[in-house]
């Protein structure tokens, strides 16, 4: 027969979820999302992935300007849904997500309790993680420490990206949400309080910012590995160099880099390889084979260095 949902979300991943849910037994009675923003060289106006897909489906879409406005939950409440779904959206009030008689229930990209926040995905792939995987749990009022209903591990191979494990997540993340559905349908499921590791750390998956996402070159060739793997393809790791012959200080955006095993000694400076271009680490070279100096367009390491002299750069820590 399938329950009666209300979806709330925005971006790609979660439109993913979304046209699943319209593939399964279960009605999406109507959509929240985020509301239509100026984007471009033109400013027009941009509808969220959400919005775009449920309106091809002719479902109500909602577009608060706050979660708390009295007309918005007058109408959420008039579709009398037993569940809301949400995937990558904002935090919800307490009016909004004890509305349902059956609850409100997240999915999370991460094996939770671990990675809480709000770049899971990202900081997998920048700690090294091996194993990763989705989470769907009840809301409640702190960040991402509801009950959890269900969990699905994800194996993380050694090259992957944040890119990768995000498409892995899609796959993975749309069918649990189904499951759960069904599971809560046939109350086959018990909801379990979040169990906290005795002996690992607990890691969080703080916002991406300008601070964290910066190249520190005294740290290992690996770690810097694995922070533009992690931040790739979106929003970038990023580092200075400075040219000493127009003494000017550049960002550069590092789009594709690799730990190698030429040991860095003594007084290290930038230099070129088949490979890319290497940067001095703590203890070996990364190699940068795609960079994008800031105002240009993206280039592989030979482009660049066809109009620039290594000589002239350094490295501004």
């Amino acid at each position: 027969m399938g329950l009666k949902v209300v979806f709330m979300g925005t971006p790609f991943f979660a439109e993913r979820i979304l046209a699943r849910l319209l593939d399964s037994a279960h009605e999406v009675a109507a959509v929240v999302t985020v509301a239509d923003k100026p984007a471009g060289r033109g400013q027009q106006l941009k509808q969220s992935d959400v919005k775009i897909t449920a309106s091809h489906h002719n479902i109500p879409v909602l577009q608060p300007t706050s979660l708390k406005d009295l007309d918005f939950l007058e109408t959420l409440r008039a579709f009398n849904a037993d569940l809301f779904v949400v995937v990558a959206f904002r935090m919800l009030p307490k009016e909004v997500w004890q509305m349902p008689r059956l609850g409100t229930f997240n999915l999370h990209a991460s094996l939770l309790p671990q990675y809480r926040g709000a770049a899971p995905i990202n900081w997998a792939i920048i700690n090294g993680e091996k194993i990763s995987g989705v989470t769907t749990f009840f809301i409640n009022e702190e960040i991402d420490a509801g009950k959890i209903l269900m969990q699905q591990e994800i194996n993380i191979d050694a090259e992957w990206d944040a890119g990768t494990l995000h498409d892995e997540m899609i796959a993975v993340g749309k069918e649990l949400v189904v499951e759960t559905l069904n599971e809560i349908e046939n109350e086959t499921l018990t909801a379990e309080p979040q169990a906290f590791p005795s002996n690992t750390p607990l890691l969080a998956a703080p916002k991406l910012t300008k601070v964290n996402t910066k190249l520190h070159f005294e740290k290992t060739a690996f770690e810097l590995q694995q922070l533009v793997r992690g931040l790739h393809p979106y929003p970038s790791s990023y580092c200075q160099l400075r040219n000493t012959v127009k003494e000017q200080t550049q960002n550069f955006k590092i789009h594709e880099a690799k730990a190698t095993e030429i040991l860095v000694e003594g007084n290290a400076f930038l230099k070129s390889d088949p490979s890319g271009i290497l940067f001095p680490c703590a203890d070996f070279y990364l190699s940068v084979s795609e960079l994008q100096p800031e105002g240009k367009r993206r280039m592989n390491h030979k482009e660049f260095l066809a109009g620039n002299s290594l000589s002239a750069w350094e490295i501004v820590s």
